[in-house]
């Protein structure tokens, strides 16, 4: 990680320590904690970290703006900071300006089929779109009559309809019926609805590991307090089995989804990143349906409680595994893509990282 790296995910850190820890969140009666902390995120230039100074934006680099997802993941913070960012990254690539304010971006779903003609009207459906009612603006990727265009479009100009995933954060599906674009532009050579798809794997590749360190952190304390037989169940070897083998799990989704995020940081998107990418959003999902087994299991029946904060972060793993291709859609992915190069490119394309 380099200094500057360090400095902005100490400052993103520091900002949800202060306005966003678990156990306040959790305790909350209402959901009053979002303002001040999307205000704080939205003032330090956080939210808009990847887009650049001409647009808007706070012109860090894809490293930085990586290490705050991932700062996001340890809190599991139920607010749209990675979809702006992701959105931000979307239009800033069309040369399109950021708005003020939460955005969330379109599609997520390989299934998804948006269409926008020359005069910027779109149509079609985005399902489970991430925060879908919440955001003030939509970043879309839509099939033009030239090729991929990038179109913002106002949340109020289209039709969500009311969908939560299993954490309980929006998750809807958004009717474009002739909509307007606000603003719209050619996408890029290079920028088609794969490539978005595997920056948003990669993203969520890097909340989940943040969240699992967290869920490591809260099981292995716990396991330190935890009392039966007059003795701390840290104790018992089987406890210490689960413990071992949710830190390799959560160290192996660090890496991997560390080792995508420098990929792509340094403007590798050729094959090693599909590789990279795809791999990360299979190895972190599994990490992450593991990790979260074992959580619960040392926790016992507490972890599934309210009051407790462990089901903040594992029902966000759960929900996360499915954004932007699921582990067994990466899979099939990723084996088409071996196969179709064949066993003689193999190896070349493993070692090139």
């Amino acid at each position: 990680m380099s200094e500057t790296s360090a400095i902005v995910a100490e400052t993103a850190a520091r900002i949800f320590e202060d306005l966003a820890d678990p156990q306040t969140v959790n305790q909350a009666k209402d959901e009053g904690w979002q303002a001040p902390l999307w205000n704080s995120l939205e003032e330090s230039g956080l939210t808009l970290a990847w887009v650049p100074d001409a647009l808007g934006g706070a012109g860090a680099s894809l490293a930085d703006g990586f290490e705050v997802v991932k700062v996001a993941g340890r809190f599991a913070a139920a607010v749209p900071l990675a979809e702006t960012l992701l959105a931000g990254w979307l239009l800033s690539e069309a040369g399109i300006s950021s708005p003020a304010g939460a955005m969330t971006i379109a599609p997520s779903r390989w299934s998804d089929d948006l269409k926008i003609d020359a005069a910027g009207v779109l149509t079609g459906k985005a399902r489970n779109v991430p925060f879908g009612t919440r955001a003030g603006h939509i970043a879309a990727l839509a099939d033009g009559p030239s090729g991929p265009v990038v179109a913002l479009v106002k949340l109020g100009d289209v039709r969500p309809t009311e969908g939560r995933n299993l954490a309980g954060d929006a998750s809807v599906e958004i009717a474009f019926d002739k909509v307007k674009a606000i603003a719209h532009s050619a996408a890029p050579v290079g920028l088609d609805r794969q490539r978005l798809m595997l920056l948003g794997a990669t993203v969520r590749a890097n909340q989940m590991a943040g969240a699992l360190e967290t869920v490591l952190a809260i099981t292995t304390r716990y396991a330190g307090e935890r009392v039966a037989f007059e003795k701390p169940i840290s104790k018992f070897q089987a406890v210490q089995h689960n413990l071992a083998r949710l830190a390799g799990e959560t160290a192996a989704a660090v890496a991997a989804a560390g080792s995508v995020a420098d990929t792509f940081a340094n403007g590798i998107t050729d094959d090693r990143f599909f590789l990279e990418a795809a791999g990360a959003k299979i190895r972190v999902s599994e990490a992450a349906t593991e990790g979260a087994s074992i959580g619960h299991q040392v926790h016992g029946a507490i972890g599934f409680t309210k009051e407790h904060i462990l089901h903040r972060f594992t029902l966000r793993l759960w929900s996360w595994r499915d954004d932007f291709g699921n582990e067994s859609d990466w899979a099939v992915r990723l084996g088409r893509m071996i196969a179709a190069k064949g066993a003689e490119e193999l190896w070349p394309l493993v070692a090139s990282r």
